[in-house]
């Protein structure tokens, strides 16, 4: 599984789940245009509700020991969501997410990660909030 994977694990975004399903999914239907035979007041195949990515976030940082500042640190994010946050990690993490800067700079590193993470999350279902997608 790849460490992104696991973020969205964490958050049950995508598919994934923090708690084991007891039943697989259910499937929808393809949409389809309206036309002659199908009324425009029809009801459309329901769609994925997406996972509010801060408030998730807020209540586990509620419940966690340390307060940890996941609005601005990829670190305490990580901690947050109970995965290796060592500086190996987010240089794993990085390479992951196609970083192009040195991984020697791990400020320069953590800030462009945090960002990566977090519009990674909105582009696979998460609803993050506008001032979080720097």
């Amino acid at each position: 599984m790849s460490f992104f994977s696991t973020i969205l694990e964490k958050l049950g975004i995508g598919g994934h789940s923090d708690s084991t399903p007891t039943t697989p999914p259910p499937t929808t239907a393809p949409s389809t245009p309206p036309s002659e035979t199908t009324p425009l007041g029809s009801p459309s195949p329901t769609a994925i509700s997406q996972v509010d990515v801060a408030a998730k976030l807020e209540a586990l940082a509620s419940q966690h020991t340390e307060t940890l500042n996941w609005r601005t640190s990829i670190v305490d994010l990580l901690k947050l969501l109970d995965i290796d946050s060592s500086l190996t990690a987010r240089k794993q993490l990085a390479a992951e997410l196609h970083y192009t800067g040195s991984t020697d700079d791990s400020a320069a590193m953590n800030t462009w990660l945090h960002g990566a993470v977090l519009r990674k999350l909105a582009e696979n279902g998460g609803k993050v909030p506008a001032d979080l997608l720097h």
